[in-house]
């Protein structure tokens, strides 16, 4: 589609070492030295020429130039602020053609609420250590984002795509699948990265759904859930306290959704805690 290139092993090392970077364990820095791998996950990502994608923690660019290889636009938000400073100099050397076609935001993202344009797809190597949150963030911030594509850390992409009734089911999984469907979309090694990291990774695809409510409704069973797992051994009757109140609140609540309060939370589904958020104003 264009004259993009793509960043290679020697690549990286030279881009780090004339930055003087070493990448962080503050910031969960583990760059990606393989194109197959980027070019991979671009294809997992259903990336094409109508997409404007947000990516997190774009690094020294490598998976920035695989998705500027496809989408339409790419706005990179980087924390580090040497790293996003270097960002659009190596687009102009690596991709001279598609240079305006990258919009480099310096923040957190986590405390990102507005972007200049509205991204389709969110597309990301993320942290490990800030990895559900973020991807919890943007969702809940840009509406407009219809699919996600993630790589995380393959114990965070197990959790995120874990159904009722595993024992790795839990927040991540009820929180995430209130905007949509999740799915594990493979396994990535670990020499595809430097340094290694000495844990395997996995990319996890969301495709966006209608919630099952507002965001009212949202907040409420957010709570729920964090309560239910709070506790994960104690059932819903005494793990719902610190979100509902006290045991007979919590008994008629759990009465008025059909849920069986001898349950615990590792049990029961979205639709089930949907169904005790909305109940929660039936009672109280």
């Amino acid at each position: 589609m264009t004259d993009v290139q793509l960043l290679g092993a020697q690549d990286i090392r030279r881009l780090a070492t004339a930055l003087d970077v070493a990448p962080t364990k503050k910031w969960g820095q583990n760059f990606v030295i393989d194109p197959n791998t980027v070019r991979r996950i671009v294809d997992q990502a259903h990336v094409d020429a109508s997409d404007v994608v947000v990516e997190i923690g774009p690094g020294l660019g490598s998976l920035t130039l695989a998705l500027l290889d496809q989408a339409k636009q790419v706005v990179a938000v980087e924390i580090d602020p040497r790293l996003a400073t270097q960002l659009p100099i190596t687009i102009q050397e690596f991709a001279p053609s598609r240079a305006s076609d990258v919009v480099v935001i310096t923040q957190d993202a986590l405390t990102i609420t507005e972007l200049p344009v509205a991204p389709t797809k969110l597309v990301a190597n993320l942290p490990y250590n800030v990895s559900v949150p973020v991807v919890l963030h943007m969702l809940e911030h840009f509406p407009s984002i219809s699919e996600v594509l993630v790589m995380v850390q393959l114990e965070v992409a197990d959790r995120l795509a874990a159904q009722p009734g595993s024992k790795i089911y839990g927040v991540p999984s009820v929180k995430a699948s209130w905007y949509g469907q999740v799915t594990k979309a493979g396994a990535i090694g670990r020499n595809v990265f430097w340094p290694a990291p000495n844990v395997d990774s996995g990319l996890v695809r969301i495709v966006r759904r209608e919630t099952p409510g507002d965001d009212n409704l949202r907040q409420k069973m957010f709570a729920i859930v964090d309560s239910a797992f709070g506790q994960r051994r104690k059932t819903l009757r005494t793990a719902l306290g610190a979100a509902l109140g006290a045991p007979n609140v919590v008994e008629e609540i759990l009465r008025r959704a059909g849920i069986d309060p001898s349950l615990r939370g590792e049990q029961i589904s979205l639709e089930d805690f949907v169904a005790i958020a909305r109940a929660t104003g039936e009672v109280q």
